[in-house]
């Protein structure tokens, strides 16, 4: 690859995610190009891009996964490059190809490795020829239920019956008696095709409280793979990642290492560049066996940029222009401690249903570690039509004490009024002992989720709406004027020249 200086980059994405990507470009003096789908006309993405163009209606097939009408945007703006976010087009094939057909960078892997490493059966296979451990199971599709029933016999139950693309935990059916098989088989199949257009599924052997651990994995074209170690990523709801951080409190410093020279080597086998995560299973043992791999950048690369001082955005950039990477191996050390909370509009307390709306207040969590990656704003209405994701939080310290302490103060500072959110769920997460111990693993939820959503007793509820009305009575107090007789100047936070407290 040519070195070629990028001055416009489309973000083909939305939300938090372009607006991310769209500050990076702004770090570097380059111009920024959004796209938007009817209901995003006024998303905070389409307000912080230098352009924004109108791409179709609310069906995200009809928007933002329609590359033809991305590409033709991108040569109308003058755009150079096209960065894909995470989501949507980031692991599709076909749309690398035609951006790169259309005399356009595509900011990402090769498109070939895309697709080799996009499929959970090809990586398998890639991984098993590089002597990387895999979970007992088979490289290649099921033919149907009957074979499925006879590989479960051979490794035992229980196991996992898996799509062969996409991910998110869609197609994906755990069995723990034969009995249950054929029907968790054909769910998984349906699943996999409405979700992938691609009814391929396989099976293997159903790791038991395993720890989910992904390794940030960065290449360039001139040969260089470097690791940015791991983040623990084992609290999930419906195998949805929920809450990360890094490092590890589970895995050793041997599995450390071992993990993270397996990620370069499977990335290496393969010649990748750019942004990359290898996942992996790890039992109570430490033994590790590879998952599968994102061949793009993830939600949670923040706590990753935290601990190790870099910004992978910016990295991402600085090789789809032909340059190396702007750090060796042995520059990149981890650091303190970092963990995020995914912020939803959704109701914990109605089996996490999406809940949008419009926002009617938003106070921001500020002070020492605190980072927000936000994608909202008061008076923003938040669509039905995708994801519900509203922000990420993340917190930073020292050690995983300060971090964990940190996370503590920004969730109860943080607010926002009008949608439903799962800020409640997190609060109480985070104070459960399997998590503050950092004894958890992906069962984490599961095995928890009554206590998280358990409410206040009747008695304790009356007591502190009690002191809360107190409070706010206090708060209403005049406070006194300056010695002219006049009211004391109101700022945005104050009322008729009195603080008020909206916490």
């Amino acid at each position: 690859m040519s070195k070629k200086p990028i001055k416009k980059i489309l973000i083909a994405n939305r939300g938090e995610i372009a607006i991310r990507v769209i500050r990076a470009c702004h770090d570097m003096g380059i111009k920024t190009v959004a796209v938007f789908s009817e209901p995003d006309r006024a998303a905070l993405h389409v307000r912080r891009a230098d352009e924004a163009y109108p791409i179709g209606p609310a069906a995200p097939s009809k928007s933002y996964l329609d590359w033809k009408k991305i590409i033709q945007v991108a040569k109308k703006s003058g755009a150079d490059a096209i960065h894909p976010g995470y989501g949507f087009l980031s692991e599709n094939t076909e749309f690398a190809k035609e951006v790169i057909q259309a005399g356009l960078i595509f900011i990402g892997p090769d498109p070939d490795v895309i697709h080799r490493m996009g499929s959970k059966i090809e990586s398998r296979k890639i991984a098993e020829k590089a002597k990387i451990p895999l979970i007992p199971g088979i490289q290649r599709p099921l033919q149907d239920s009957d074979e499925a029933m006879i590989v479960a016999k051979e490794i035992g139950c229980p196991v996992l019956i898996k799509a062969a693309s996409g991910g998110g935990g869609k197609g994906m059916r755990s069995v723990h008696d034969a009995s249950e098989l054929k029907s968790a088989f054909n769910m998984a199949q349906n699943e996999a095709l409405s979700s992938f257009n691609d009814k391929d599924v396989y099976i293997e052997k159903l790791i038991e409280g395993p720890h989910h651990i992904e390794v940030q994995v960065f290449g360039d074209t001139h040969g260089n793979v470097v690791h940015l170690f791991e983040r623990e990523c084992s609290v999930q709801r419906r195998h949805q990642k929920v809450i990360e951080e890094s490092p590890s409190p589970f895995i050793t410093e041997e599995t450390r290492q071992k993990v993270c020279q397996m990620a370069v080597q499977l990335c290496k086998s393969v010649k990748y560049y750019n942004a990359g995560t290898v996942e992996c299973l790890v039992d109570k043992h430490q033994n590790y066996y590879f998952l599968e791999m994102n061949t793009r950048l993830q939600v949670e690369h923040p706590i990753t940029e935290l601990v190790t001082g870099t910004d992978l955005v910016k990295a991402q950039i600085m090789v789809a222009q032909g340059e190396k990477l702007p750090f060796r191996q042995e520059d990149i050390k981890q650091s303190g401690h970092a963990i995020e909370c995914r912020i939803y509009a959704e109701d914990p307390f109605h089996n996490f249903r999406p809940a949008p709306g419009k926002v009617i207040e938003q106070q921001y969590p500020l002070g020492p570690g605190i980072r927000l990656d936000n994608g909202i704003y008061q008076g923003y209405e938040i669509p039905l039509d995708y994801d519900p994701i509203l922000s990420k939080l993340i917190a930073y310290g020292a050690d995983r004490k300060e971090a964990l302490q940190r996370l503590k103060r920004a969730l109860m500072e943080y607010r926002i009024s009008g949608p439903t959110t799962n800020l409640y769920f997190h609060r109480r997460a985070i104070e459960i002992d399997d998590f503050v111990k950092g004894s958890y693993d992906t069962h984490f939820v599961e095995k928890h989720l009554a206590k998280i959503l358990e409410v206040p007793q009747p008695e304790k509820t009356k007591a502190f709406m009690a002191a809360a009305l107190a409070k706010f009575l206090e708060d209403q107090k005049w406070q006194p004027a300056g010695d002219s007789g006049q009211q004391a100047d109101a700022s945005p936070w104050r009322l008729a020249g009195r603080e008020r407290n909206f916490s």
